[in-house]
């Protein structure tokens, strides 16, 4: 089983919700951080470093010998990462996409291609828990190759929880493609509704099944229950609005290991997933999206 942790924006929880449903998951369970800008899953589970690797991506280069400047490399490039000149052409590695188009096209072989260094992956053990962590390099500004790279590590003899980066945009969708579920994490506040609506609209563009977390539930006020009801969007959890959760983060510890009750709360929402999930297999699929 694959479940992804999204929001329609940052800050809501949704590394809180993938590290104590990790915590909380009854058998070998591997922690995706495909937030590879900001991750953070390393501060709440600690163990031991059992690999790192290099994420690159192939880029072009140009035998400047055999270039005529013909120019049909610049024209099949979409984000003008490759420019033709008078008899030369010109690689802005940081525009590539890696697609290889460019190799293809040109008419006297002079592109081939090389690798470029864009990021990491770490690989940490802490009990029954596998995290993999990417991370970017600075100035490399697309994600999702490393998020690619990251979701490689996805061993299919357990159950992963991918935590997402925030927001809606292609890192996101990256990340939650082709997984089983799709946990949608949001506050009680406005800006929580309309950020929820957007990851809601993705999800559905998606086709994929997913529910919502409500985090800080007293906070704020009961709009997003509304809009779940309305929409037919089952709420799987509430986390209620405890100033001792927010010291417990502070300090680097999860909610189910600091605090009475929440353990519970967690495992509750273990079989909530396994439920939805044995629902959706009986019913082939069918749509939980409403």
């Amino acid at each position: 089983m694959i479940i992804s942790v999204a929001s329609g924006k940052g800050g809501t929880g949704k590394t809180t919700v993938s590290a104590n449903l990790a915590r909380v998951w009854p058998s070998p369970v591997q922690l995706i951080d495909c937030d590879v800008e900001e991750p953070n899953c390393h501060l709440f589970i600690k163990g031991e470093l059992m690999a790192r690797d290099v994420v690159s991506m192939r880029v072009p280069q140009v035998d400047a010998a055999l270039c005529t400047g013909c120019g049909a490399c610049s024209d099949i490039c979409e984000f003008n990462a490759i420019a033709a000149l008078r008899d030369d052409a010109l690689v802005f590695e940081e525009l590539c996409h890696g697609c290889g188009g460019c190799t293809l096209v040109c008419p006297t072989r002079a592109i081939t291609e090389k690798d470029r260094r864009i990021g990491g992956i770490e690989v940490i053990q802490a009990g029954h828990i596998c995290l993999v962590q990417g991370r970017i390099d600075v100035g490399v500004a697309m994600a999702p190759p490393v998020i690619r790279a990251v979701k490689a590590r996805l061993d299919p003899g357990k159950t992963a929880i991918l935590d997402a980066p925030p927001g809606t945009s292609c890192p996101v969708i990256a990340t939650v493609k082709d997984t089983d579920l799709v946990i949608l994490v949001t506050e009680p506040t406005p800006f929580g509704l309309n950020d929820l609506r957007l990851a809601v609209d993705m999800v559905r563009a998606l086709g994929l099944p997913f529910g919502v977390v409500v985090n800080r539930v007293g906070a704020g006020d009961d709009r997003v229950h509304v809009f779940c009801r309305d929409e037919g969007v089952p709420i799987l959890m509430e986390i209620p609005d405890d100033r001792r959760i927010a010291e417990a983060y502070s300090r680097g510890e999860l909610m189910v290991d600091a605090l009475d009750g929440y353990r519970g709360l967690f495992e509750g929402l273990v079989h909530t997933v396994q439920g939805l999930r044995t629902r959706t297999r009986r019913e082939d699929h069918a749509d939980l999206r409403v």
